[in-house]
């Protein structure tokens, strides 16, 4: 196999690279395995990135399989959500599987461990076992059932098949070691009783393989040859061995490592289902949650995700990664692909007095100055305009530290002309109502022969010719940058400004036929998705994410 060398390797491309060199495998497999029980995150886009990347780097393949164990928790919702997610990211799955398609075989799997001593049917409450297991340093005591002979324990395996058992009331338990230093080797279960319908074998079992039984198993079955867990699952990783050498079967290699923990950020499938049912966001797919479906609908691209998990690479120890890593890879990817264009989000009119009222002259504006192929635009100017609020103060400072308009004061409208500030007008409330000024005809953008000179250069849209739109203005979710380190409840940190709906912007009559997905940078002030709430008559944009990183002008810790 020919590869194209790094100039440096991963510890698990490290790992692959000596098994292939010694001919452990002609090939690699690899799998990515969720459980359908929620939407992924931005965490399980890393291990989508890493299990599937290295299936491609190497010439190998990956399965995409579910791991539908737990059916009181699982639905096919979720297993839509995920395959939605990783085609987004842009990869495509060799096999699709689920852990349910071995039931029979892990059942199978089951009676041989039993068939070796190495299984018992145990009557004890969890509860009753937890009295008896014992700690790291006292070593546990012997179920009274654990010396059941290997036909009583088969027989009474199969009556839990058949529904004859309450839930809880009998479980199958490994025989291994009550004394381990390692609690998960202390008889752990691998079978329990549940009598709830599953998504896609429906009433057919009552009885479940644990994720430990389920997990390796299936891995061996699918002929997995790196199975790639987070850190979390090191201290399993023993049972995994223990089960795949007592059924002699194919020896999938478990490797673990650092799960992706993102500051300001929870990537905990409970907290956020918290979020969700308790309505603190709108839903999975709201774009301030880290789910795939939020980043997604928030503008993220699949790109810039692929470029983040790569430059965080492969850690072996857990720790925090700044959001900013991800913030930066997102505008990073957006500035080489957004077109540019005009939006006001807190409008004031400007009049350009010595204009004519029925004059309108059409202006040329560059779609994106990273990417010439973009071309340009049709942009309409007219007598009446909108610019930002912001850019215009009665009383401003010295020209040397202001170079937006003021009284008296020139600038450039982009692609237009230069104008001076000749007056103003206020409402009755005190803000600026309108704006006066005059240009001048001899500096029209790009045929400039006034030899005039000025710093500031403003945005703007013609008002005859704007559209309003409502601009959600999103933040980060939480104020607190390591939420692992509280005590209280995580709730109490939920960012109160992470949403701000604008409904006064005026933006560019070109956005008029933009369409659900198209993503665009407002000039001087961020990038935007046109949200799946817009209507022919209503647009809705999300901000993605700010030119710039100001979280901390805002007074983010």
């Amino acid at each position: 196999m020919e590869t194209e060398k790094k100039t440096s390797l991963n510890f698990i491309e490290q790992i692959i690279e000596d098994d292939l060199s010694k001919g452990k495998h002609e090939s690699i497999q690899t799998r990515f395995p969720p459980e359908p029980n929620g939407y992924l995150h931005i965490g399980h886009a890393k291990s989508i990135c890493l299990n599937f990347g290295l299936a491609e780097e190497y010439n190998g393949k990956c399965n995409l399989r579910f791991d539908d164990t737990n059916p009181e928790k699982e639905d096919v919702e979720y297993v839509d959500s995920i395959r939605k997610d990783v085609e987004w990211l842009g990869f495509k799955w060799d096999g699709e599987y689920f852990a349910s398609d071995y039931f029979e075989q892990l059942y199978t799997f089951a009676c041989q461990l039993i068939e070796k001593g190495k299984a018992y049917v145990d009557d004890l409450t969890q509860d009753q076992f937890n009295k008896i297991k014992g700690t790291p340093t006292i070593p546990g005591k012997h179920s009274l059932y654990r010396d059941r002979t290997a036909a009583e324990n088969l027989k009474l395996f199969q009556d839990m098949r058949a529904g004859k058992y309450a839930n809880g009331e009998k479980v199958l338990r490994a025989k291994i070691d009550m004394s381990s230093p390692n609690m998960h080797m202390r008889d752990p279960v691998l079978y329990r009783i549940k009598h709830v319908d599953h998504h896609r074998t429906g009433g057919e079992w009552c009885i479940y393989p644990s994720y430990d039984f389920a997990h390796g198993q299936s891995d061996s079955i699918e002929q997995v040859t790196h199975s790639l867990c987070t850190l979390e699952f090191e201290v399993h990783r023993p049972l995994y061995e223990w089960l795949i050498r007592e059924l002699e079967i194919f020896p999938t290699r478990q490797i673990e490592f650092a799960r992706l923990n993102l500051s300001y950020t929870v990537v905990s499938k409970r907290k956020l289902l918290e979020l969700v049912e308790g309505k603190y966001v709108s839903g999975w797919d709201d774009p301030r949650m880290p789910t795939i479906s939020g980043i997604r609908r928030r503008g993220f691209t699949p790109q810039s995700v692929r470029n983040f998990a790569e430059r965080i690479g492969v850690a072996r120890r857990d720790g925090i990664i700044d959001v900013a890593l991800l913030e930066h890879a997102v505008r990073d990817d957006l500035n080489k692909k957004a077109n540019r264009v005009m939006g006001i989000l807190d409008p004031v009119k400007l009049i350009i007095t010595n204009w004519p009222e029925d004059k309108e002259e059409t202006l040329k504006a560059i779609n994106n100055p990273e990417d010439e192929s973009a071309g340009t635009r049709d942009m309409p100017f007219s007598r009446e305009v909108y610019i930002d609020r912001a850019d215009f103060k009665e009383d401003p400072p010295s020209p040397r530290k202001w170079f937006r308009l003021g009284p008296d004061r020139e600038v450039r409208l982009k692609y237009a002309y230069i104008i001076k500030c000749t007056g103003f007008k206020k409402g009755d409330d005190g803000e600026i109502e309108e704006i006066y000024a005059e240009y001048d005809p001899l500096t029209k953008s790009g045929e400039d022969t006034s030899g005039k000179k000025v710093k500031g250069t403003l945005g703007w849209v013609s008002a005859k010719h704007a559209i309003n739109a409502e601009i959600r203005l999103y933040d980060r979710l939480f104020m607190t940058e390591n939420l692992n380190d509280i005590d209280d409840d995580f709730k109490n940190y939920l960012n109160p400004n992470s949403l701000n709906i604008n409904s006064r912007a005026m933006l560019e009559g070109s956005l008029k036929s933009a369409n659900v997905g198209d993503q665009v940078q407002f000039e001087r002030v961020g990038y935007f998705r046109v949200d799946e709430d817009s209507t022919t008559d209503h647009l809705v944009f999300n901000q993605t994410i700010t030119l710039r990183d100001d979280w901390q002008k805002k007074g983010g810790n």
